[in-house]
C-alpha cells in the first residue's frame, strides 16, 4: 500500500476537531477521486497526506515511512522526491519561463532528476514534451513568462509539473476549475494517461462531481471524516 491514514485527527489552532479519518488508504499506481464540496475539508486532508500539515494524532504512513515521526525537512524531501503537487493557486516561479517552471523538481530532487534520464534526454526536453501534449508548444518555444500565460494555461504548466520525473503520488487538488469542457477533457486524458504510463497514483479532488465517471474509485470526504458523516 503506498499511502495509509491510520485513526488521524486534526484541528487548526485553538479550534475543535476538524477532520476525524479512522481509514484511508491508496494503492501503488491507484487513480481515486476524492468528491466533496468547497469548505469540507478537501484541501487541509492533502495537506496532511503530503506532510504539509501535521495531525493531532494518528499515523500518515507513504510509502513505509510515517511522516507523523518525521522532521519537517524529512518530509520535504520525500515530497520533493516521490510527489507530484497540482495546487489550487498553481504555485508557479513567474520569473521563469515554462520549461524551468516544469524542470525545477528535478532541481530539487536528485533521483527525480535521475528518473527522468533514464527515458530522455534532460529534464528541460521531457518538460518540453510533457507541455507540447498540453497545447503550449509555442509558449514554451517563445520562453514565454507564466506571469503572460492565462489562468488555465498556467494550470497546465503546474500538471506538467507535478508529473515530471514519475512520482509515486500525484495530488491534483481542483485542477480543472479554470478549464473549459474541452480542454478539462484534454487535461484529463493526460493526466490519466500520464500516470498509467509511468505507474504514479493519482488522487483527484474535486467538487464536480461529473468528472467521477472517469475513474474506477470514487469517495466521498463526508464518508471518511467521523465528524460529518451521516449516521447509519
Amino acid at each position: 500500500m503506498l499511502l495509509e491514514l491510520k485513526s488521524v485527527e486534526f484541528a487548526w489552532k485553538g479550534q475543535p476537531p476538524f477532520l476525524q479519518i479512522p481509514e484511508f488508504q491508496i494503492a501503488e499506481g491507484e487513480q481515486l477521486f476524492l468528491k466533496g464540496p468547497s469548505g469540507s475539508g478537501k484541501s487541509t486532508l492533502l495537506g496532511l497526506i503530503a506532510g504539509v500539515l501535521s495531525a493531532q494524532s494518528g499515523e500518515i504512513i507513504f510509502d513505509g515511512g510515517d511522516f507523523q515521526k518525521m522532521s519537517n525537512g524529512r518530509r520535504d524531501q520525500i515530497r520533493a522526491r516521490d510527489m507530484g503537487v497540482i495546487f489550487q493557486l498553481f504555485n508557479l516561479l513567474p520569473y521563469l519561463d515554462l520549461v524551468s517552471n516544469v524542470a525545477l523538481p528535478c532541481r530539487l530532487s536528485v533521483e527525480r532528476r535521475d528518473r527522468v534520464l533514464e527515458t530522455a534526454s534532460s529534464p528541460e526536453d521531457e518538460a518540453l514534451r510533457l507541455l507540447e501534449q498540453l497545447g503550449l508548444a509555442e509558449e514554451a518555444a517563445n520562453k514565454k513568462p507564466v506571469s503572460d500565460l492565462s489562468v488555465g494555461q498556467q494550470q497546465r504548466v503546474a500538471a506538467a509539473r507535478a508529473l515530471i520525473g514519475r512520482p509515486k503520488l500525484v495530488i491534483a487538488d481542483e485542477p480543472t476549475s479554470a478549464l473549459d469542457e474541452a480542454a478539462r477533457d484534454g487535461f484529463l486524458d493526460l493526466l490519466q494517461s500520464e500516470c498509467d504510463r509511468t505507474g504514479s497514483a493519482l488522487l483527484f479532488v474535486s467538487h464536480d462531481r461529473e468528472l467521477s465517471d472517469r475513474f474506477k474509485r470514487v469517495v466521498s470526504l463526508a464518508d471518511l471524516n467521523t465528524l460529518t458523516r451521516e449516521p447509519a
